[in-house]
């Protein structure tokens, strides 16, 4: 007989009557679409909450078939949206009461063009805490010093970061994971900000504009702008390396 995490009564198959499953089965069908996911993660998202296996009387996991399903909504949203596991366990918890649950904090998804867009109409998340952003990036404090020391990752005066950190930290966490370290980032640092300098020059006067409509027409010229300043890095990274896309 197995039982529930909560200690209710269980068995050897999930409500849809299909058995129950180990831990390396999961990691098994997880694999193909995650190919770096480890026990040693899926222990770590159940230890955080994201997912609750049942467990023998010897304590051994076993895995519901909609268990799996939210672990790989869980890495999928680490994946494309680098989303804190606090912000996506109430996420999914909200839609597993009903809830109608808006995916939050930054919506960004690459494009097929290299373009950063955020998902129109849904709420980004201003700060979140660094316990948070370390569990994002699955980095640990000194690697995320590292980062500062460099000044890849600011954080804010509160001692927070914002949303955007995720992103960044993630994205460090993946390069590193090819030997590329913070003092070789460096570079891409200083390039982001020479560009960044140069689209806020071209909107500053229409950001000064006494206009509330010229000054919010600033804002969404600067989104473009944005958009298309890495747009145009990526397309000058790929033909650089002589890369071209499918």
């Amino acid at each position: 007989m197995l039982r529930t995490p909560k200690g209710g009564a269980g068995h050897g198959t999930a409500p849809t009557g299909e058995p129950l499953v180990s831990i390396g089965a999961v990691l098994n069908r997880l694999r193909d679409e995650f190919p770096e996911v480890s026990i040693s993660k899926i222990r770590f998202l159940e230890a955080e909450g994201l997912v609750e296996p049942r467990r023998t009387p010897s304590g051994y996991r076993k895995f519901s078939p909609e268990d799996v399903e939210r672990l790989a909504q869980v890495l999928r949203m680490q994946r494309d949206h680098y989303l804190p596991l606090k912000v996506i366990k109430e996420h999914l918890d909200a839609v597993a009461r009903g809830e109608r649950a808006p995916l939050p904090g930054p919506q960004r998804e690459l494009l097929p063009e290299g373009s950063w867009e955020a998902e129109p109409g849904l709420p980004t998340a201003a700060r979140i805490g660094r316990a948070e952003l370390l569990a994002a990036a699955e980095v640990d404090g000194d690697g995320l010093a590292e980062w500062e020391s460099y000044g890849l990752i600011t954080p804010m005066p509160d001692g927070g970061y914002d949303a955007e950190s995720v992103t960044v930290a993630k994205l460090l966490s993946d390069l590193g994971k090819f030997g590329l370290e913070p003092r070789h980032l460096r570079a891409m640092k200083a390039a982001a900000e020479r560009e960044a300098g140069l689209v806020e020059q071209l909107v500053a006067p229409l950001r000064r504009h006494r206009n509330p409509q010229t000054r919010a027409h600033a804002e969404e010229t600067l989104k473009e702008l944005a958009a298309l300043s890495v747009r145009l890095h990526a397309a000058l990274v790929r033909s650089a390396l002589g890369v071209h896309q499918q």
